[in-house]
C-alpha cells in the first residue's frame, strides 16, 4: 500500500467503489480505497434485497433515483461491465385513508418531475403481482421503471472500472486514526501503515459514525439490524413479478433465484453493530408474507440474514463537505437506499470534489442541515 495520495476512500461497499470509479473518470490523481474486510462490499452491499426505485416523497431522493436508474441502465457502456437492471417495477399496497392520502401526494409529485409512476386500482393489480391477496387494498402506486439488480454485479463492475483507472484497492485494511495539522486533515493511520492526504471521503455507511469520532466529530449515522429470508424454488413465481411494499404490515417481497425475497423493517430494533439473526423476527416477516401471499405456505427457508442500514435522522443521505474540519467528505447515511442511490452519489460526489455543477441540487443533503434546522424528512422508508 502507498504511503501517499491524492485522496483516501474509506469504505469498500458499493458507495465507496462508485466514489474512486467516478473519481478516477474525473483523473482525480492518486486514489487510494481502504476496506477493512477481506473482500469489497462484505458489510451492507451484501445484504442489501436489491431494489432499485425512484418512488420516494421528496424531490432529491426522486431525482438521485431517476439519475441512478438511468446509469444502472447504461452500466455496460459506462464501465465496460454486465450488470443487470431488471425492470419488473416497484408497487406499493395502500389501504388507509392515510396512506393514500400520503401516496397520492408522492405521486403527484413523481409525476411533476418526469417519473411514469401509475395509479392501480385492486382489479389492475393481479396483471403484475398474481397470487397476493387484495384484502384490504384499496389503491397501489406503481413505476415500471422501478426494478431490482445484484448489488455484487455492479460493485464488481465499478471495482473492475476503477482499477483500470488507476485506483488502488487496499482490503483488510482497517483506519484507526486521522491526522490533522490544526483544522486540516494531514493523515490516515491504518493496520497497513500511514498514507498522507489532503481528502478524506468517508463511505463507511453504518460505520461513518466512528470514522467522525476519529476527528471529534458528531456523524448523525447511526446502524440499525434489518434481516431478510429468502424462500426455496416457487412455481408461481412469475419472471415479471415486482417488489410488492405492503405498507400497511411493511412487508416487501420480490422474486429471487426463482423463489422469493422477504423482508420488514423491525422498527423497535435499536442501534447496534449486532447481526446475528433473531428468530423472533424471522417469524414475523413470515407472518406477514403469508397473509400477503397465501400461496407462501408451502415455501421453505432457503436462506436468513440480517445486515445493517446507516440510519440518518431524516431518512436522507449526507453528501458534502465537513464544516469544521478541513478536508473531510461524507457520502453516507443512505438510509436502505444506498445501492439505488449508489450511481448517482458516485457522481455527485466526484462532481463537487471537482469543482463542477452537481447533476442533482444536493443542498438538502448537505452535513449541516442538521445544525441549520433544515431538515425534510423522507417518508416512504422501507
Amino acid at each position: 500500500m502507498r504511503n501517499k495520495a491524492d485522496v483516501v476512500i474509506i469504505g469498500g461497499g458499493i458507495i465507496g467503489m462508485s466514489v474512486a470509479f467516478h473519481l478516477a473518470r474525473e483523473k482525480y490523481g492518486q486514489i487510494v480505497l481502504v476496506e477493512k474486510e477481506l473482500l469489497p462490499g462484505a458489510g451492507s452491499t451484501s445484504k442489501a434485497a436489491g431494489g432499485i426505485r425512484a418512488q420516494f416523497s421528496t424531490k432529491v431522493n426522486i431525482q438521485m433515483s431517476m439519475l441512478s436508474e438511468k446509469m444502472f441502465l447504461n452500466f455496460k457502456e459506462d464501465t465496460g461491465t454486465e450488470a443487470l437492471f431488471d425492470q419488473v417495477g416497484y408497487m406499493f399496497l395502500l389501504q388507509t385513508d392515510e396512506e393514500i392520502a400520503q401516496f397520492k401526494k408522492n405521486y403527484e409529485l413523481q409525476k411533476s418531475l418526469g417519473l411514469p409512476v401509475e395509479l392501480l386500482q385492486p382489479e389492475d393489480i393481479p396483471q403484475y403481482a398474481p397470487h397476493i391477496s387484495l384484502d384490504g387494498v384499496r389503491l397501489a402506486t406503481f413505476c415500471k421503471e422501478d426494478g431490482l439488480g445484484d448489488p455484487h454485479e455492479f460493485l464488481s463492475g465499478y471495482e473492475h472500472a476503477a482499477r483500470k483507472l488507476g485506483v488502488e484497492f487496499s482490503y483488510e485494511t482497517e483506519v484507526t486514526a486521522i491526522n490533522t495539522k490544526g483544522d486540516t486533515i494531514t493523515e490516515v493511520i491504518t493496520t497497513k501503515g500511514a498514507i498522507s492526504t489532503p481528502l478524506i471521503i468517508d463511505c463507511a455507511g453504518a460505520y461513518s459514525k466512528l470514522i467522525g469520532e476519529m476527528l471529534g466529530l458528531q456523524v448523525p449515522v447511526e446502524p440499525i439490524r434489518r434481516q431478510i429470508v429468502t424462500t426455496g424454488e416457487l412455481d408461481f413465481v412469475k419472471p415479471y413479478f415486482p417488489m410488492v411494499v405492503d405498507v400497511k404490515s411493511g412487508l416487501y417481497c420480490h422474486k429471487e433465484s426463482k423463489g422469493m425475497l422477504l423482508g420488514w423493517a423491525d422498527k423497535s430494533v435499536q442501534p447496534s453493530f449486532d447481526i446475528s439473526i433473531d428468530p423472533d423476527y424471522t417469524d414475523a416477516i413470515l407472518e406477514k408474507a403469508l397473509e400477503r401471499i397465501p400461496m407462501l405456505e408451502q415455501a421453505e427457508i432457503a436462506n436468513e440474514w440480517a445486515g445493517l442500514y446507516e440510519t440518518t435522522p431524516d431518512h436522507h443521505a449526507i453528501i458534502g463537505w465537513e464544516p469544521n474540519v478541513k478536508g473531510m467528505f461524507y457520502c453516507t447515511g443512505f438510509s436502505g437506499h444506498g445501492f439505488m442511490h449508489a450511481p448517482a452519489a458516485g457522481l455527485v460526489t466526484a462532481e463537487l470534489i471537482t469543482g463542477k455543477t452537481p447533476s442533482v441540487d444536493i443542498t438538502s443533503l448537505s452535513p449541516q442541515r442538521f445544525v441549520a434546522g433544515t431538515v425534510i424528512d423522507e417518508t416512504n422508508v422501507i
